[in-house]
């Protein structure tokens, strides 16, 4: 793919952000913005490193899922429970613009680095707060994962099959939607601080983003007691919806959200009387007829190859998409085009194939500059630029505060 050259910063140069978090949803926001020319500092335990370097398979001992959640961050460590640590942390707050944390409510101000402290040291700082709950309410001081986030927002209630157990994802969902909705907030927060001159926290709770992704449960649920049940791979909105096999066992997905779409189809395959049917006319009541179109749609994929059954929906302008799993997608004409999977040189293990930015800005765009770094690489750069003498990193480095 041929790059047009930019020379434009990229949005967010000048933007200072130190990330505390661990694993993924408040990472993911400090990736986020790093991604879009942030200067990205992750301050990790000495000791302690962040867990998700050991995530998932690795390659000559190095996490690879750390190379995707780590690119474009300076890395340096830091005990923000030593005097040291707390110290050098209120150094740092001084001259950034934001601090993500994920610690349990209170943990922070046990250190004495709570946002009295750290908004006394710089009162234009935004302090973004991640956890499962949130600061506050009967469960703030539990821990919390994204999985306890599935379950209790009603995701997993509506995910399988009618008959079978509710269903978790197998990849971080909850924390990945935290993630973006974080990044989305600390932009919000600072475009306030633009208008009041001031920071204030973000209190992000992981049980939060997911629920609102999830539609109008809550307004079905309180309007008309409706609860939505599981329907596998059908929906209660639109018919047909589902996932078909092919005439050479690949498997591709059907939706006809659009009235127009369902007409297109049923022609397709080879059933146009249906759409002369009283009910055929709304999405809802399509849904309730769903076995007679499954058996429609379903019959005639069965008697085509998955390329056969592209290329008849793309003629007959319905949509249709192959079930891809990574190695698919890894090759797919679409995503080469748009460069969504990039490649990325690392100095450890060489050219990286990942994921790339989130989305392309014609004027400002972002990029990736490097790959996840080892553990405390840049701790004495950081703390040289902050204004430490070697003699004073030695000590902080003997107490044990990096």
């Amino acid at each position: 793919m041929t790059h047009t050259a930019v020379t434009a910063p990229a949005p967010l140069t000048g933007l200072r952000v130190l990330d505390l978090a661990t694993l993924f949803a408040g990472p993911l926001a400090a990736t986020m913005l790093g991604d879009f020319g942030a200067e990205v500092i992750k301050v990790e335990h000495p000791r302690r490193p962040d867990p998700s370097r050991g995530h998932g398979p690795s390659k000559n001992g190095i996490g690879l899922w750390w190379k995707l959640l780590g690119r474009n961050k300076r890395t340096m460590t830091l005990d923000l429970s030593t005097n040291g640590g707390r110290t050098t942390l209120l150094r740092l707050a001084a001259s950034a613009d934001v601090i993500i944390e994920n610690f349990r409510p209170g943990t922070l101000e046990k250190w004495d680095l709570g946002w009295e402290e750290l908004s006394a040291a710089n009162p234009r700082l935004v302090l973004a707060r991640v956890t499962g709950f949130g600061q506050f309410g009967p469960y703030a001081h539990r821990p919390g994962f994204g999985t306890l986030a599935e379950a209790m927002s009603g995701f997993a209630a509506i995910t399988g099959e009618p008959d079978a157990p509710p269903t978790l994802p197998p990849f971080g969902l909850a924390d990945s939607i935290a993630g973006l909705a974080t990044a989305y907030a600390v932009m919000t927060a600072l475009a306030g601080r633009d208008r009041t001159g001031r920071g204030q926290v973000v209190d992000m709770a992981i049980i939060e983003p997911i629920l609102t992704v999830l539609g109008p449960q809550p307004l079905w649920y309180d309007q008309l007691g409706h609860v939505q049940p599981r329907t596998g791979n059908r929906s209660q909105n639109n018919a047909p919806r589902n996932t078909y096999r092919t005439a050479d066992g690949s498997w591709v997905a059907v939706s006809t959200s659009a009235q127009s779409v369902a007409e297109r189809v049923m022609r397709l395959v080879g059933r146009p009387d249906l759409t002369a049917e009283p009910w055929f006319t709304t999405g809802a009541e399509r849904a309730r007829h769903t076995d007679v179109l499954d058996e429609a749609v379903g019959s005639w994929i069965a008697d085509h190859t998955r390329e056969e059954v592209i290329a008849e929906f793309e003629k007959a302008e319905a949509a249709v998409a192959p079930i891809q799993d990574v190695r698919d997608v890894m090759t797919d004409p679409q995503y080469a085009a748009l460069d969504t999977v990039t490649t990325v040189d690392d100095p450890e293990l060489g050219p990286l194939r990942m994921q790339n930015v989130l989305f392309r800005l014609t004027e400002t765009p972002g990029g990736i500059r490097w790959a996840g770094r080892p553990h405390g690489a840049d701790t004495d750069t950081v703390l040289a630029e902050l204004g430490l003498t070697e003699a004073e990193i030695t000590t902080l480095r003997a107490e044990g505060a990096l």
